[in-house]
């Protein structure tokens, strides 16, 4: 009977959440987590199109490739883990997860009320696990097949995606050019009794307590910005030299980017876009896209240039002088974002409590209904101006590294972007890379997605996001240094899964991973910690010396090595569309970062 009474139980929680937008399930192999396991597995098994199963043995990956399937989709994504440990394995991701708003739910097994406090093995106290770093939680009870019981447990698969998604939507089918997410994770921690196989063999479980409604999942209607709202920002804004700082979370789809960039050319703003803004697949003039190398020291620049109004929609971008230059210039600062205004400058003057896109198709509707008059001013045509003459100028000196041949990262990224197909993922790691391609990713046109994990900027997990973010794209290309590589390894495992996955007809995807291998913290040579004391090698640059040949025809992974610019553009030309993962190590130079970096930087 208990086994009868978990399968109603779970098929109907499971049930539930698949209605309520989750298609995702990565399950950390465990014992005490099989009824949940088991119960994602067969609903998968019975109708694929609603939920695939992914398997990682290893919990902390686990987390982070759920954690870049929601990112990559802006769907919530599940992750079953089995008690004790494994729910501190998942640690990492859940805080990412929090700082980046991506919809992850977290559901974890757990021993019954009678064994804990009492020694059992693989027992402790799992309520509320991850504290204040989730949007939610809920102890689940014993399973259970009452009427009463699954009704709730529906209930609880409802406001678990709803948390989980918190002012975000479930995305309408257009294809996202960026992790814009408004949501966060989730725990959901369940316990078990033996026995713990549930009998699934029925052919409603997956019916119990189904509402036969056709109204279902989550409404949000667009924020109010109203005509008033509209005209007091536009006399906030008059006379003020103005430019909008475009970070990670401005937008999500090319409809919301291309209303965002209607706005920014009707008004004449230059729009200092992040690479991770989404903006930069767009050669509009609106877009200033090498604005990091246009600061001078400390973020420093000309009177012509030095804005008084600025509008932030998202994060702080990547290139740290941006954070600089509103520091030290403290003009009057708008904050755009519906849930709050991550200002590290605490230097905020106005916040709008809405999405980016709804700002700014406020601001256009009110313009052409003449609710406010938008025709710009000669000082901010002038600024504006003075912002594209400058980025064009910076553009002509970026791409002088296409002549670089060997030993220059830039000149390695410059060809992933160029030549990464249209539609594809790009995926940064943090340190270098994505400062490597927040300098040397220019605007183009081109459609593709870039994601990071800049929530807490960490190396965790970096290469198990980009593989679960590379299930939403038929190819995928990580660019990476060699410690965060090493750091999650292990990830190459999933090869194997990848491969289960496309014989089981869930599609055949590409990643691409390219290793730029200084052998070490080569980003150090950049920050104040460097010095020719013993200490900095030993504690900061780090060399591990790996053998990532060695590493990769242990997980079966095709490896090429690419020592110039001509053979790295042979060896990715003929990864690009491999199924599974493919690794390209591109050996740099240690030492010399500053140096190398020097004619593209504004160092002086």
């Amino acid at each position: 009977m208990q086994a009868c009474s978990t399968g109603s139980f779970l098929g109907a929680f499971f049930d539930e959440l698949t209605r309520w937008g989750v298609r995702d399930v990565v399950v950390s192999p465990g014992s005490r987590s099989t009824p949940l396991s088991m119960t994602a597995y067969e609903l998968s098994r019975r109708a694929p199109e609603r939920m695939r199963v992914f398997v990682d043995v290893d919990e902390r990956g686990a987390a982070f490739f759920a954690l870049g399937l929601a990112k990559a989709s802006g769907r919530p994504a599940a992750v079953i883990c089995t008690s004790g440990s494994a729910v501190a394995n998942y640690y990492p991701a859940v805080l990412e997860a929090e700082s980046s708003r991506v919809p992850l739910i977290v559901l974890t097994g757990d021993r019954p009320p009678r064994l804990q406090g009492l020694g059992a093995p693989q027992t402790c106290d799992q309520l509320n696990a991850y504290g204040n770093h989730v949007r939610a939680f809920r102890q689940m009870p014993l399973p259970s097949a009452d009427p009463a019981a699954v009704s709730f447990v529906r209930q609880a698969a409802r406001e678990a995606c709803i948390a989980s998604l918190g002012e975000g939507m479930l995305p309408d089918g257009s294809s996202r050019l960026a992790a814009a997410c408004w949501g966060g994770p989730v725990h959901l921690n369940f316990p078990f009794d033996e026995p713990l196989k549930p009998d699934l063999s029925g052919e409603g479980v997956f019916d119990a307590g189904r509402s036969s409604s056709e109204a279902f999942g989550v409404m949000r209607p667009r924020a109010s910005f109203g005509m008033q709202d509209a005209a007091l920002v536009s006399s906030l804004l008059a006379n003020r030299r103005t430019l909008v700082l475009a970070g990670e979370g401005s937008c999500a789809t090319e409809f919301e980017a291309r209303k965002v960039l209607a706005w920014a050319e009707a008004f004449d703003l230059p729009v200092l876009a992040d690479p991770l803004s989404g903006l930069r697949c767009f050669a509009d003039n609106a877009v200033i896209d090498n604005y990091d190398s246009l600061f001078g020291v400390g973020g420093s620049v000309p009177e012509e240039r030095a804005p008084q109004a600025v509008i932030r929609f998202g994060r702080f971008p990547v290139s740290k002088k941006t954070t600089q230059m509103v520091a030290s210039l403290r003009p009057m600062q708008i904050v755009v974002d519906p849930l709050e205004t991550r200002d590290c400058n605490a230097a905020t003057d106005l916040f709008v409590r809405c999405k980016p896109v709804e700002f700014a198709g406020s601001l256009r509707v009110a313009c052409d209904l003449g609710t406010v008059d938008h025709e710009p001013s000669e000082r901010q045509r002038d600024f504006a101006g003075a912002w594209k003459a400058a980025n064009d100028a910076a553009r002509t000196r970026l791409i002088a590294a296409d002549s670089v041949e060997a030993g220059f990262e830039g000149a390695f990224v410059r060809r992933v972007v160029e030549l990464a197909p249209v539609g594809s993922c790009l995926f940064a790691a943090n340190s270098m890379s994505v400062r490597a391609v927040d300098t040397f990713c220019l605007k183009g046109g081109k459609s593709l997605t870039v994601l990071c994990n800049r929530g807490l900027n960490g190396i965790d997990g970096t290469v198990s996001t980009a593989l679960g973010a590379a299930q939403s794209f038929a190819q995928t290309t990580l660019l990476t240094g060699d410690l965060t590589l090493l750091h999650d390894v292990n990830a190459l495992a999933l090869q194997r899964e990848l491969r289960v996955q496309a014989a089981q007809g869930g599609g055949s995807r590409s990643v691409v991973i390219v290793l730029l291998n200084n052998n070490g913290g080569g980003i150090f040579d950049m920050l104040p910690q460097k010095s020719d004391e013993d200490y900095f090698e030993r504690l900061f640059l780090t060399p591990q010396d790996v053998d990532f040949a060695a590493a990769a025809q242990a997980f079966r992974v095709p490896y090429r090595r690419a020592e110039t610019v001509s053979q790295f553009d042979e060896a990715y030309r003929a990864c690009l569309g491999v199924p599974g993962i493919s690794l390209i190590e591109v050996p740099v130079p240690l030492e010399g970062l500053r140096e190398r970096y020097a004619p593209y930087w504004n160092l002086s």
